[in-house]
């Protein structure tokens, strides 16, 4: 189907392909993966010959009908479902001689042309085209609604559909999924399972290439390599690679156990709740995903404010909207210390709305927005990208943050999202969209919040760096609020969901498999997974939530306690350990204080833990 032959690509004097090699046999689905200015883009761009290469040779059968993402859509009168319909060139080609000859009356050609219409399935164009629409999800009014009436992501979403709908041989898709929301992605993965052709996908979403992908290509080191599987199997082919290199290998073990360590604290809580156990698959699907990644360039933490409070947050009877029009309605919503929520719901249900109220960038309607006394917000969203200052530097930025710490220091923390050397003193305005969106988390990171508020945080992030904000987000000891299309992301970090949907939010029981049930099978959403918190709200029900949330407060309070008494016995035994102590004057009074603190140490743990077991029991019963 494709084949190029020691290709050599230079761009702006910089080389990024150099004896690149690859076969790729007809009807394969592809994934072409790489760091960020790896040259996946300039890749395609020779496939579509956009490019042409410096040295080799591609080589494609004649006539191979390419369908190929473009990234920008002009903002004309054209209605929306006739600009889907025009990713069909033959259907249009026919149609408008159609139309011509019923105007010239040529009766002769009428015939014949409606014949070829029938042969490219033009009389069922329309309906396919809303199909289409519906899937990456427009409403059935938005068809007639002109190109300059929407906004520049969804018109990403249009040249989509225009792409899906044009008969192709071999399909390029360059990061289809940035402007899409779960709903959408899920469908889409749906889609491409159908697609009788030969793919080429680039991707950062994990999940969304597990599911669509047999095959990876590996662009890196100005080569390209390719591997049989999905993405996960990759990584773990990668990660074998990666240990039998000694150096990577004494890291790998770190992160492995350090993998190991969380899962474990993790069972060790879970009840057996369905999302509990499917964050413990999730968890120990992580443990095995870590050592592919020992080689990455970011590393970095998420720190939380020691202070807190108890709700950080709450919204009671809140009216959630813009100029007096309500969005969501009734909200009731408790954050607690600890709270890992992931928020479920098509695009433009009101999930981004509830985020910008809890940090009160939105003003209520009605209702109270209660803060508590020790809050403190971190909020990152793809317009915080706008805000950085486009003359400054990364060490600029956060030097603003807090002037009392010393460059180096400042060097330090941005080395961990790969900003190096001359990188923290270059502007902003030179960086990719990527680099600004690092920038943007680090800005977060440094300002040590309690409660972190995210929407769409991976959009623009590479493979390493949406794995390091994995990591770095499980670690996170405050609250957590996400709004994300990776489910990878979402999967490994909440430990419940929230459906913002029809005006109102509401828990929702089941995980994300569940989830991609209820889309598909919109009838069997009761069955599927069901609110437990239903509209309107039982008496006795809510007496029941405020006594589990009572219930889990005191959970959370007990694991504290135990990590801070944990880690204090540690210290003590590690000096009793010591055989200095013994000697001497050792057998006084601090060897004995020590051996008394260790002891009650003890007895206060045992305590801790046999009360953590009946709170436990107790929140099963309570639901």
């Amino acid at each position: 189907m494709l084949s190029l032959n020691n290709i050599a690509i230079r761009r702006g004097g910089e080389l990024l392909l150099e004896s690149a090699t690859l076969t790729i046999n007809q009807g394969r689905r592809v994934g072409v993966i790489g760091a960020n200015g790896a040259g996946k883009t300039t890749l395609f761009k020779l496939i579509t010959g956009e490019l042409e290469s410096d040295s080799g040779l591609l080589d494609m059968p004649q006539r191979t009908r390419i369908a190929h993402l473009l990234q920008e859509v002009p903002a004309t009168s054209e209605r929306a479902l006739d600009y889907v319909l025009g990713g069909d060139p033959e259907l249009v080609r026919i149609s408008s001689a159609l139309a011509k000859a019923e105007v010239d009356g040529a009766f002769d050609r009428i015939g014949h042309l409606h014949d070829e219409f029938a042969a490219v399935d033009g009389y069922s164009a329309r309906a396919r085209g809303e199909k289409l629409l519906a899937g990456l999800g427009f409403s059935a009014e938005d068809a007639n609604r002109t190109l300059a009436e929407f906004s520049g992501g969804w018109r990403i979403r249009l040249n989509l559909a225009r792409t899906l709908m044009a008969p192709s041989d071999l399909l390029l898709l360059d990061e289809p999924t940035n402007h899409l929301d779960l709903d959408a992605i899920i469908w889409l993965a749906d889609w491409i399972r159908r697609y009788e052709g030969t793919l080429l996908l680039i991707s950062h979403d994990r999940e969304f290439l597990d599911e669509t992908v047999d095959q990876i290509a590996y662009l890196h080191d100005r080569r390209l390599e390719l591997f049989s599987g999905n993405y996960s199997t990759f990584e773990r082919i990668k990660a074998e690679r990666l240990a039998e290199q000694h150096a990577s290998y004494q890291k790998q073990q770190r992160e492995i156990r350090h993998m190991q360590d969380f899962v474990r604290r993790f069972k060790a809580k879970a009840s057996k709740a369905r999302q509990a156990q499917s964050r413990i698959k999730a968890l120990e699907r992580m443990e095995r995903i870590a050592p592919a990644h020992v080689d990455s360039p970011f590393e970095f933490r998420i720190p939380a404010d020691e202070k807190t409070s108890s709700p950080l947050l709450k919204l009671d009877h809140a009216s959630l909207g813009y100029d007096q029009t309500i969005v969501l309605d009734d909200v009731r919503l408790s954050l607690e210390p600890g709270d890992r929520i992931g928020l479920l719901g098509h695009n433009g249900a009101g999930k981004s709305t509830l985020v910008k109220t809890l940090r009160g960038e939105l003003p209520l309607l009605a209702g109270e927005r209660i803060g508590g006394a020790n809050l403190r917000v971190g909020y990152f969203s793809q317009h915080q990208l706008d805000e950085l200052n486009l003359d400054e530097s990364a060490l600029t930025h956060i030097t603003h943050l807090d002037p009392t710490v010393g460059e180096q220091g400042i060097r330090n923390f941005l080395g961990g999202f790969d900003f190096r050397g001359d990188k923290v003193n270059e502007q902003v305005g030179t960086f990719s969209g990527g680099e600004k969106a690092r920038l943007a988390l680090a800005i977060v990171a440094h300002s040590k919040p309690n409660l972190l508020l995210m929407d769409e945080p991976t959009n623009h992030l590479d493979m390493e760096m949406r794995q390091a904000l994995t990591v770095a987000l499980q670690e996170f000891e405050g609250a957590i609020v996400l709004i994300s299309h990776d489910r990878h992301l979402l999967s490994n970090t909440v430990d419940e969901f929230v459906l913002v949907n029809g005006g109102r939010i509401e828990r929702y029981q089941g995980d994300l498999e569940d989830y991609r049930k209820r889309l598909n099978e919109p009838a069997a959403e009761e069955s599927s997974a069901r609110s437990a918190d239903p509209t309107p709200p039982d008496p006795a029900a809510e007496g029941d939530y405020r006594y589990a949330r009572q219930i889990r407060t005191r959970i959370k309070t007990i694991e504290q306690r135990l990590e801070r008494l944990g880690s204090k016995l540690a210290e003590i035994d590690e000096a009793l350990s010591d055989p200095e102590i013994y000697s001497g004057q050792a057998e006084s009074a601090n060897l004995q204080g020590l051996l008394r603190e260790q002891l009650g140490l003890k007895e206060e743990i045992t305590m801790l833990e046999t009360e953590w077991i009946e709170k436990q029991d107790a929140l099963e019963r309570a639901g």
